[in-house]
């Protein structure tokens, strides 16, 4: 008997098998995918409206640093600027999607969810399980570290304003909007990555080996991040930060491997028990 004829009559494990064994038409699909899409835009709709009522105390708090920087500059003028007169509208309407988007998140990606996984393995859907519920609170992590650091980039940017009386910091709110959910995204992210290598490692195409291969250039990347997050005169903000990044990317490494480990032997004790 051949080891492929022999493989070939090994029981499949319950985990490599479809989560819901239900087959579906191209038509299905795309009724399916409506349906999902539009549930999702619903709740995102409703979101929004909810988001409207949420959007003073926003813009409050995204003041906060500004008000600091006109502090520290002892500057009168420095102050958030609409350029046009729908400015201040097009604020708060993208402060609401972006809220809205938030506060719904939990249906749409429900939808996400559920149209996905009728197709996914019960392996792959714990993994899945698994990435979300490690992703979506080291996101949340990211945001609150970017919002602890956010007044003192802008301490740091405003330190390079001319000392002068007829220089001024004026912040024009479609920009400084743009600045401020690009740095939530940007730590939100960094502090995800760790979890997209292990679904890398997951996924085979990078093994814990490689991952601790790249350990220097990790912790240059992250001592450079936190140089650039956090004000230059607080050595500490910027250690602790790029300690936390660090510990996060050996973290990836233990998990992948663990993961490597695991299928190692899986694998040899398929290969005795072929042989």
């Amino acid at each position: 008997m051949t080891a492929d004829s022999a493989s070939s009559d090994l029981p499949v494990s319950k985990d490599d098998l479809p989560y819901r064994d239900r087959r579906m038409s191209l038509a299905d699909h795309l009724v399916e995918l409506r349906k999902r899409l539009m549930i999702g835009a619903a709740a995102l709709v409703i979101g929004m409206i909810v988001a409207a009522f949420l959007t003073d105390p926003i813009i409050q708090f995204l003041l906060g640093p500004i008000e600091q920087v006109a502090k520290q500059l002892d500057d009168p003028f420095t102050r958030l600027t609409y350029a046009n007169a729908t400015g201040a509208f097009d604020m708060r309407l993208r402060i609401a999607f972006a809220i809205g988007l938030l506060i719904s998140a939990p249906v749409w990606l429900w939808q996400i969810w559920a149209y996905i996984m009728p197709g996914l393995t019960r392996k792959e859907v714990r993994y899945t399980i698994g990435f979300m519920a490690s992703a979506i609170p080291l996101f949340f992590a990211g945001c609150y570290v970017a919002v602890l650091v956010l007044p003192h980039i802008l301490l740091v940017m405003s330190s390079f304003v001319p000392q002068s009386e007829v220089a001024s910091q004026i912040y024009d709110a479609e920009k400084y909007y743009d600045l401020v959910f690009k740095t939530l995204l940007a730590m939100g992210v960094a502090f995800v990555t760790p979890v997209f290598l292990v679904a890398l490692n997951l996924a085979g195409i990078l093994s814990a080996s490689d991952i601790l291969r790249g350990w220097r250039v990790a912790i240059v990347i992250a001592t450079a991040f936190a140089a650039i997050a956090t004000p230059s005169a607080d050595i500490v903000s910027m250690l602790v930060l790029a300690g936390i990044l660090v510990v996060l990317y050996f973290a990836a490494y233990g998990v992948a491997y663990l993961f490597d480990w695991r299928k190692a032997r899986r694998e040899k004790a398929l290969e005795s028990e072929i042989s």
